[in-house]
């Protein structure tokens, strides 16, 4: 983009958010605008701690005075119209934006059942601030003690386990899930069976392969939930967490490709219309794997693509790789650690998956303070390439290692490749190097190979 164009970007959440920090420190002469219709820009992985007390909403907000300093103008406001004929923006105030180049970023909203009974007072999703402040409120203020969460995704869980933890034997907390155990998307059963048993000694209770049929209600608030199987458990609180859904309304009337998951997007963040990327939860993304269409509705990702979309715009070309959707889950003192595809979704695309599994430690064996961590590392047979692992840890440090496995699936490695993985070792801080969990899982496969 030359000095004096317009880059005007739809959304403020963190792909919107890295798109015009880096577009401006690339191109300082450009004029960048971001629209947004929420108030406040908030990091939104942390909710579940703004539910639970543990940190206020203020500190999860990022100021705009961040895009202010930088010379990026903010606009909270709704864009209603885009005309791409004209280049323009409309704002339900009547204002009009010109742009040379448009970012759309308007990410996804939650996904509510049509079930029966969800207008009583006490249901609640969480995707936005106003969410969790809602619910702290509700918790502070009508001190409910059983409560019913439908979801076992790594948000509701991580909601569960902080209000737990904030207030022991306060509260009652059920977890209904319509798959068979928790976390279905992103471990094994074998992971997943020893992550449910760690949360029912922690006092959560597990109701998997359940469907919610109805919510019940009492005065005007919720009372309970009925189950598929007759069963009727009490609430005083639900919340529904089962997924969002892509904001594509803008999208569709400005006539963007549009595909199973979002808007259709080149290797470089363009769509089918000249002069507009989109990045993002509204984004239907390639899995960097399989090279199929897949949701990916991470915050890394959507950052990453904003960087990207930046450099296109000021003449690098990087592509965006496709996402792995690596992610850590901390569960009261257990971390939870995923990349790439699962054993058992390696099958399902069509790979003859090897696998190891390696139990190992924090420290070196002598030092005092160890504790236990589990890797599980999946190969394809054919090409011998890492496609994905699972890390389960009573440590946190460890859990970061799925960071390792995903850069070796990003630079194409092979079983023998990992088998000549050198790591850090120190008495403190990692496990001896004759027991390095990558290396040794690495081997066990090769002999199975």
């Amino acid at each position: 983009m030359k000095a004096g164009e317009k880059l005007v970007i739809i959304g403020g959440g963190g792909g919107g958010f890295a798109t015009a920090m880096r577009a401006k420190a690339l191109m300082p002469k450009v004029d960048i605008i971001l629209v947004r219709k929420e108030k406040r820009f908030i990091v939104r992985c942390s909710l579940p701690y703004v539910v639970s007390g543990l940190v206020t909403p203020e500190s999860v907000v990022n100021p705009d005075s961040k895009f202010i300093e930088s010379g990026i103008n903010v606009i909270v406001g709704e864009v209603m119209k885009v005309d791409s004929q004209k280049k323009a923006v409309y704002l339900s105030d009547g204002r009009e934006l010109a742009y040379d180049k448009l970012v759309m970023a308007t990410g996804a909203g939650p996904v509510f059942p049509p079930l029966e009974g969800r207008e009583f007072a006490g249901i609640f999703t969480l995707r936005s601030l106003s969410d969790a402040e809602k619910m702290r409120a509700f918790l502070l203020e009508k001190k409910p003690r059983k409560m019913v969460f439908v979801g076992a995704g790594f948000i509701t869980l991580e909601l569960a386990a902080s209000i737990l933890s904030s207030s022991p034997g306060s509260y009652d907390i059920t977890i209904v899930e319509l798959l068979d155990r928790p976390l279905p998307m992103t471990l094994d059963p074998e992971f997943s069976e020893r992550v449910r048993n760690y949360l029912v000694e922690k006092g959560m209770k597990m109701q998997m392969g359940r469907k919610v049929e109805k919510i019940l209600g009492k005065n005007g608030a919720v009372c309970g939930v009925l189950l598929d199987n007759g069963e009727q458990l009490d609430a005083d609180m639900v919340l529904l967490n089962v997924g969002v859904r892509a904001n594509l309304d803008l999208a569709r009337q400005i006539g963007l490709e549009i595909g199973r998951f979002g808007i259709k997007t080149n290797e470089y963040m363009e769509t089918s219309v000249p002069d507009i990327f989109a990045l993002g939860d509204c984004v239907e993304k390639k899995h960097f794997i399989t090279g199929k269409p897949v949701p990916g509705v991470l915050r890394g990702p959507a950052i990453i693509a904003g960087r990207h979309i930046a450099k296109r715009l000021a003449g690098y070309d990087v592509p965006f790789p496709g996402v792995l959707d690596n992610a850590v889950v901390k569960l009261f003192d257990k971390s939870i650690a995923f990349v790439g595809l699962t054993e058992k979704q390696a099958r399902e695309e069509g790979f003859d998956p090897v696998c190891a599994t390696v139990d190992s430690r924090s420290k070196h064996a002598m030092m005092p303070g160890v504790k236990p961590w589990t890797i599980k590392l999946v190969f394809d047979r054919k090409s011998r390439k890492l496609i994905g692992g699972q890390i389960l840890s009573d440590a946190e440090a460890p859990a970061k290692e799925i960071d390792t496995v995903n850069a070796l699936i990003l630079g194409g490695k092979t079983v023998s490749d990992l088998c000549s993985l050198m790591c850090a070792g120190q008495p403190e801080m990692s496990s001896e190097p004759s027991a390095e969990p990558i290396c040794i899982a690495a081997e066990q496969a090769l002999v199975k190979m």
